[in-house]
This record gives structure tokens, sequence and C-alpha cells, in this order.
């Protein structure tokens, strides 16, 4: 499974830009993320993610964002600016804490995922924003018919509340699989 993963990241390696991946991984961890770590996930030299996040931070300095990098004791985040806290706290349609919300943005990337997965790309609090999704009905969660891990996939809640229509074809083929 590791090597078809490699394999897989290599060829979205071709087609997405390195300072791309990097705000990607920042966006999904919902954590503070050292360069080694986005050395590790994107498989690239130190000194393309260095060069990749110079040229992130400063595209986010340059245009006029609600979003911007932050660096702490030589980590990096994706965060939000300063004001506008309070205008997405009442946007929201639901009471999710703003982790539990990018666990769920990464479900609905992925339309469904092994918790395990899930865990690999959004650390160990994923545990507690499962548990906290599954109480509110945003996902289901089904034992795997072979292994210990649980199948995540988004709930009819989930597509009624965000006016995402479920992909049909999709929820087929996954089925399958």
């Amino acid at each position: 499974m590791a090597i078809n993963y490699k394999n897989n990241l290599k060829e979205e390696n071709a087609i997405v830009s390195l300072p791309s991946r990097l705000e990607a991984i920042m966006y999904l961890k919902g954590r503070p993320v050292s360069k080694a770590e986005m050395v590790e996930l994107t498989l690239e030299s130190e000194t393309a993610v260095e060069e990749a996040l110079i040229a992130l931070v400063a595209g986010y300095a340059q245009r006029d964002s609600a979003l911007h990098i932050e660096e702490n004791k030589g980590k990096y985040s994706l965060e939000l600016r300063n004001g506008l806290g309070e205008l997405v706290r009442n946007l929201l349609p639901v009471d999710l804490s703003v982790a539990a919300l990018r666990t769920l943005a990464t479900i609905a990337l992925k339309k469904r995922i092994l918790q395990s997965e899930l865990v690999d790309l959004r650390g160990g609090g994923a545990y507690e924003h499962i548990k906290e999704l599954v109480e509110q009905n945003f996902i289901e969660r089904k034992r795997q018919s072979e292994g210990r891990s649980y199948w995540i996939t988004l709930s009819e809640k989930f597509h009624r509340t965000f006016s995402v229509l479920p992909d049909i074809g999709s929820t087929e083929s996954s089925k399958a699989a």
C-alpha cells in the first residue's frame, strides 16, 4: 500500500506545483507543520520545500487574501487573517470547531476514506473530530470487512447542510472496491 501511495504521489507531483501541495498540506493538517514533515509528505528535497514556502508566503503577502502563512518556531500553518474570525463564525451553518470542519473537508474531498488514512492526514486529533462529526450526523462510520479500521463516508445530513449532491457514480464504484 505504501508503494502505491508513493506512485500516486509522484503522479500528482507532476501535475500540481510544490507551493500548491504545501498549501494543501497546511490546510488539511489544520495544525503547524514542520519543514521536515513537508519534505516527508511531498517526497521533495528540503531546499525545494524551503523555496516553495518562500514563494507561497510571498504570494499570500502580495494579494489581498483572507488567509496567510504563519511561521512559529519553525512550523508553518495556513491561518485566517486577524479580524475575520467573527465573520466566519457567523457564516458557518453548523456548530463545529475549525479543526472538525477541516477534517470534514478532507472527508468531503476523498468522498470515502479509511479512518486510519484520515488520522495519518489530520493527526491524532482526528479521532475526536470523527466522534464529533458522527455525533452530529455529518459522517457515517462502518467497520472494514477485512482489517481493523473503519470506512468513513459523508451522510445525507452533510449533503443537505452544505447543499452538495452526492456523486452517485463514485458511490457505486467505491462500494465495489
